[in-house]
């Protein structure tokens, strides 16, 4: 059954219900997160002074609750056995779970490559790891460095993208100096 493209608090937490009243993935609206977001959008642009303000934020957090409530419940579902279920999953939810398969798809390559003995593949692996490319938006000014890759990088203002190598930018981003910036395809 699928929920009209308009969502309120109300239809929210009828779906909600119903998915905690059935074993399975339910069927909803492919728009239903976009719904959510348009919804929770309108909500937050909205300017209201004392008490609707507090009822309007209210609302945002009741919203926020339980869609996180929904979309939690949602993926356990559809992960409760070894093989996913994928119907009646939305895309988002697809997105989500195609990272959890990544992820096991890497432990089983280090595991297997450790257990017979692959150590050019792990050495491989880590260099690619340490190497991979990684957009970053720098927070401060910064002198040129060597990047793990052995390329000169920099130097960068504050508020410069640049790609940089993966275990540059971790060293920066833990030290304050620059924010991973996530580009979607």
């Amino acid at each position: 059954m699928s929920e009209s493209k308009k969502i309120d608090a109300n239809s929210l937490y009828s779906i909600l219900l119903r998915e905690t009243e059935n074993d399975t993935v339910q069927e909803v609206s492919t728009e239903l997160y976009v719904s959510i977001s348009d919804f929770v959008g309108k909500l937050k642009s909205e300017g209201y002074d004392g008490v609707e303000a507090k009822v309007k934020d209210a609302l945002v957090n009741m919203i926020t609750d339980l869609t996180s409530l929904l979309l939690k419940i949602r993926l356990e579902k559809a992960t409760k056995t070894n093989k996913i279920d994928y119907s009646n999953l939305l895309d988002e939810e697809k997105f989500i779970l195609d990272a959890n398969e990544e992820r096991n798809e890497r432990i089983d390559i280090i595991l297997s490559s450790t257990l017979n003995g692959k150590s050019k593949l792990l050495d491989s692996v880590a260099t690619k790891h340490k190497t991979k490319s990684t957009v970053v938006r720098f927070l401060k000014e910064m002198d040129q460095m060597i990047g793990a890759d052995l390329a000169k990088y920099g130097p960068f203002k504050a508020e410069d993208v640049a790609t940089i190598p993966y275990e540059n930018a971790q060293a920066l981003i833990s030290k304050n100096i620059a924010t991973k910036i996530r580009w979607e395809d």
